[in-house]
This record gives C-alpha cells, structure tokens and sequence, in this order.
C-alpha cells in the first residue's frame, strides 16, 4: 500500500479505528497500519461499515470518505448538518453552538489545520466524519469554504494544527464562551491553565497510559472514551454524567455536564436518566480496550 514515487507535500496522516496510523497522498489511500483493537461497535454503524477490522477494510472505509465528501482533497465538504451518533464531540459542540452555551469552537481540519468556527453546521461537517487528524497540508479551496462560511483559518500558509494558538486566536478574536478539541493531555493541561474558561472537550483517547489519561481527565470539561481502557477508569470513577454505553462520553465539570443536559432537554429523542454509578458499560464495548 506504499508508492516511493508520490508526492509527500500533499500528505495527510490520521489515526482512525483502534489508533490504526493511515497515510493519504494526493487523495489515496497509501499506507495503512496495524489497528490496536479488533472490533469496535461503533464501527460497526459507520455509513460505510467496518465489520471487522482489518487493513483492507479500514483502506475501504478511508477511500469512502473521500469519495463520498472529499476528505483529504481540495474537495473537502465543510458543512453538515446530519448526526452521525447521539453524543459525539462534534455532535455535543454543535448543539452548544445552536443553543447559545457557546459562542466559537477550536477544532483541526484537514486542508486547513486548527480553524475557528462559530456555525453548527460547520462543526458538524468537519468534525462529523473526521478522525484524529495528525497532520495536514493546505488546501486553499478548503479554507475558502471555512471562511465563506464565517470560520477562521489559523495558518494559511502551512495548514498547522496548534490548539493553543486557535484558543489564543479565538479569545484575540473577541470570543468568550469557547470550546476546543484537544487530543493530547499536554496541550490541554496548557490550555487549561492559560485560559481556564475554556471548554475542553478530550478527543482520540485510545491508548492512552494511566499518567496521559489522569492529565487529559483533569484539564478537560468532556472527554470521549473510544476504546480506551484507561479513560473508562480514570474518568469514569469522576465524570458527573456519562452519555452512551458502547462508546461513552464522559462530563467532568459542570459546564460539560450542562452541554448533555440540555441536549437531553432539548431533543425529542425518549432516554433514561438515573443515578448509578459510573462508568456504566455494557456488554458492547471495542474489543480489546487499549
């Protein structure tokens, strides 16, 4: 799945299902590597299914989307409105943004690096799809979109991905009430101590050590579990709300608690809601947690 000959300047490395590291060169597919899990529910209801996880079927689903919206192309789609599952990051800043409990969100896009939004839509149709974007390179079509659609591209010319300076940029901005996708511990325990209103949400947690876990649980208002053994623990044993069962997403402040609460009252979905204790995990959880 490798080829010598391609261009490393149009490269972009995620890390999708089970932390597996996949390499796109000039909108293909060209390296695939080993997932840390074998099975993930959550996979399994993707719009292109991965049933079991292997390097062809990640390679199949990866190749969907960037036939199906662009992803890693200069045809990159930016705007969505659809939700993809109830309480994912995107999902949950979304609606923040629609109800006024957020005014801008700080998140990575490929082709465009950390960008500053402020539209439901757009945080939604970057994030919806999208995995943990390693590095990126600039797309200016990309970033034409984002702006058009009122966001804010932090670096134009490199397309780097910088959560601290999307914050910074933010708050320079004139924005108060931000949120921010932060996959590593470091840079939110940095983040949190510059600008400690900030609502940090933890995102790309598999594999996580018991130390990277404890940093990232302590400086984020929300945190997703993925297939991560050490967040399920760390988080789980201190979140006040924990949102899904599969795939949890955990709150650990009020603010983050606030955010699913008032999804929860503001959707005409039925859900139960009743004091336990936490984490709460059923029988589906991704296979192994790592």
């Amino acid at each position: 799945m490798t080829d010598g000959h391609e261009n490393r300047a149009d490269e972009h490395i995620i890390e999708a299902i089970g932390r597996c590291r996949i390499i796109i060169r000039n909108g293909k597919v060209s390296e695939v590597g080993d997932a840390l899990i074998k099975d993930c529910p959550l996979a399994k209801r993707f719009a292109y299914p991965i049933p079991d996880i292997t390097k062809d079927s990640v390679k199949a689903n990866i190749e969907h989307r960037i036939q199906a919206f662009g992803m890693c192309t200069p045809d990159r789609e930016v705007l969505d409105s659809r939700e993809f599952v109830g309480f994912g990051a995107s999902e949950i800043l979304s609606f923040g943004l629609h109800a006024d409990l957020i005014d801008a969100v700080v998140l990575a896009c490929d082709g465009a690096g950390t960008v500053i939004v402020t539209k439901p839509a757009l945080v939604q149709g970057i994030g919806g799809r999208m995995s943990g974007l390693v590095k990126t390179c600039p797309y200016p079509q990309v970033m034409d979109k984002i702006e058009k659609a009122g966001g804010i591209v932090l670096d134009h010319k490199h397309a780097a991905i910088d959560q601290v300076a999307g914050v910074a940029l933010a708050h320079a901005k004139g924005y108060r009430n931000v949120a921010v996708t932060v996959a590593l511990p470091e840079t939110a325990a940095t983040i949190r101590s510059v600008y400690p209103d900030t609502i940090i949400f933890g995102v790309h947690v598999t594999g996580l050590s018991g130390e990277e876990a404890e940093i990232l649980v302590s400086a984020s208002d929300l945190v997703t579990s993925c297939a991560s053994k050490t967040i399920r623990e760390t988080a789980g044993a201190k979140a006040l709300v924990q949102a899904g069962i599969a795939i949890p997403v955990f709150a650990m402040t009020e603010k983050g608690k606030g955010l699913i609460i008032e999804k929860i009252r503001q959707s005409d979905d039925p859900f139960l809601v009743k004091p336990t204790r936490l984490p709460s995990l059923g029988a589906r959880q991704p296979e192994p947690l790592v």
